[in-house]
């Protein structure tokens, strides 16, 4: 029960904000590319038991992980933390989601009395491994994947292990900008102790810990009052990623959802085993994918952190691509993840009709460029491009936004190019990549993009090629994903959608992400919003009379009479009347 209301309050906004603090913290101080600019990493505060109590307005795929790592912390250093100490680890075995995203977990003490933790998780460019960027989807073990670091001490007091350093930074390509995101996580963290510190002088250390649980109370009675509203039963949904990149068979991911008075059970029977590539998550990944779902759909006041996950009961069958055993490759688990939030919003569309989306475009796709230098000096360029939302339930999905359970950013054109090596020939949106419905589906982005360097490697983690993004309550399908090599060349062809091949100097590529699915009926689109789109470019005249039934003329206006006789037609053949 909240016993002042006026002080829990401040509290709950000054946990918070202390939480985005630690986020802008690494914003401004990180080296790489693809965490200051497309701001691939997490922050978050737990308390001395490694609950949860804050999270940054980061990426809510890697934040519902963290009580999984905290755990693996706990245990194996126990009675043994000590201030000035800052922990490490990513093995998925022991509390991480794959190699790149390095934990880096730092205690907070008052004098001798321990109040939490400070924790980040950052996706770092490179850690080794037989691909450049460490997560290719080809990869058959995570022996192949680069350096892998279970729970482990790298700072011991105040006193850096640089010998541990020196050992993780000499099996990646790219060390000192390893070097430089992991004292941006370092930093962070300090940011987090110190306004840690500074809320147990101000309430005092007992009070912060009443404090810290009337939180954790109050994110959970949100959440039960919000699935309270929701109709009990069992609901069911399967979703699929094309194949595993190795040339399987579509991969599915079902899931059964059961609302009830205890709360929410997730079983995921039925799912894929675990494959050969590298796509299997962890079972703390795809818990944290079904967190991101409920919480964009429902939470989005509620304060997302331990007690926002009581409510919670899961079923993830072992050995399965939702928790894979080692030594499976986890490496492009994060398209399990995205598949992972579109199956479960599929099973709640039926229960929470007037806020489930349609499927977007899958989640960013992964794009890495591995390069030599003149020097030798290896160098890894990141393009996670993110393509659009599907439609919801009362407007139009969103163009050129990450998805529900990334919150990234598509990298400046600036930053890609500044290297030298690539040059970004066009950049933009595809006009009718937007599944039609009442509501049209976000468009798809495409980057061309021409290697200047002399021969590159690269690696593209991507999907919805054929399990198209789907609509809901009558909406449309997008439209697929597309990879094209020599674009405009003779040698022009279409790539698979997990591809790893070489660029030479000038050899064109064209990358192009899924389109978001529809919502409702398109012939229940406002003839308007039609013509609207098709004067912004969104829509072409042929695609607004072939999928909205919309006859708009040449000189930009809607032809009434033509527009009811084709729609009208149309509504005839699809219900077979008689004319």
């Amino acid at each position: 029960m909240i016993r002042d209301a006026v002080t829990f309050e401040v509290f709950r906004n000054a946990v918070t904000g202390l939480a985005d603090e630690m986020a802008i913290t690494i914003v401004r101080t990180a080296h790489s590319q693809l965490v200051a600019s497309s701001m691939d990493f997490s922050a978050a505060l737990c308390d001395a038991h490694g609950r949860v109590i804050a999270q940054a307005n980061t990426l809510p795929v890697h934040l519902g992980s963290i009580p999984d790592a905290m755990e693996e912390i706990l245990d194996e250093f126990g009675g043994r933390i000590r201030p000035g100490d800052v922990y490490l680890l990513n093995d998925p075995s022991r509390g991480g989601m794959h190699l790149p995203d390095i934990f880096a977990v730092a205690p907070v003490f008052t004098e001798e009395t321990l109040l939490g933790f400070a924790v980040t998780v950052v996706n770092h460019t490179d850690v080794g491994g037989w691909a450049a960027g460490s997560m290719a989807v080809q990869s058959r073990s995570i022996f192949a994947e680069g350096v892998q670091i279970p729970p482990s001490r790298l700072v011991e007091a105040g006193a850096v292990n640089e010998t541990f350093l020196q050992l993780i930074l000499r099996n990646v390509r790219e060390p000192e900008l390893l070097r430089g995101d992991l004292e941006s996580q370092l930093a962070a963290c300090h940011t987090g102790a110190e306004g840690l510190r500074a809320l147990a002088a101000r309430h005092g250390v007992g009070r912060l810990a009443d404090l810290i649980d009337e939180l954790l109370d109050y994110s959970e009675t949100l959440l039960r009052a919000a699935l309270a509203e929701a109709a009990p039963g069992t609901y069911e949904f399967i979703d699929h990623i094309d194949d595993d990149g190795l040339g399987s068979g579509p991969i599915p991911i079902r899931v059964k959802a059961t609302l009830s008075e205890s709360g929410i059970e997730l079983d995921f029977t039925g799912s894929s085993p675990q494959v050969g590539s590298a796509l299997n998550a962890t079972s703390s990944f795809t818990r944290s994918a079904a967190y991101a779902a409920l919480q964009g759909v429902l939470a989005a006041d509620i304060p997302a952190n331990s007690g926002f996950y009581r409510p919670f009961s899961f079923v993830i069958p072992e050995a399965s691509i939702l928790n894979g055993r080692r030594p499976a490759a986890r490496g492009a688990r994060g398209l399990v993840g995205f598949r992972i939030i579109d199956a479960v919003l599929g099973a709640l569309a039926p229960v929470f009709p007037a806020r489930v989306p349609a499927a977007g475009d899958g989640g960013p796709d992964g794009i890495a460029i591995g390069l030599i230098g003149p020097d030798g000096e290896s160098m890894v360029l990141w393009d996670p491009l993110a393509g659009a939302w599907g439609a919801r339930p009362d407007r139009d999905g969103v163009d050129g936004i990450s998805s529900l359970g990334a919150n990234l950013t598509n990298t400046p054109v600036e930053e890609l190019e500044r290297s030298g090596h690539i040059r970004i020939d066009g950049y933009g949106y595809l006009p009718d990549s937007g599944g039609a419905g009442r509501w049209r589906g976000g468009l798809a982005t495409f980057r061309d993009m021409t290697l200047l360097a002399p021969e590159a490697g690269v690696q593209i983690r991507s999907d919805r090629r054929t399990f198209l993004p789907y609509g809901l309550d009558g909406g449309a399908q997008g439209t697929p994903s597309l990879n094209v090599l020599d674009l405009g060349g003779p040698g022009e062809r279409v790539l698979e959608s997990k591809p790893h091949f070489t660029m030479t100097a000038g050899t064109r590529h064209r990358h192009v992400t899924a389109g978001g699915g529809g919502h409702g009926r398109p012939f229940e689109r406002s003839p308007q919003r039609v013509l609207d789109d098709v004067l912004d470019g969104k829509v072409t005249r042929e695609g607004a009379e072939r999928d909205y039934g919309v006859v708009i003329t040449e000189d930009g206006a809607i032809d009434a009479s033509a527009t009811a006789t084709s729609r009208d037609r149309t509504h005839r053949n699809q219900t077979g009347a008689c004319s």
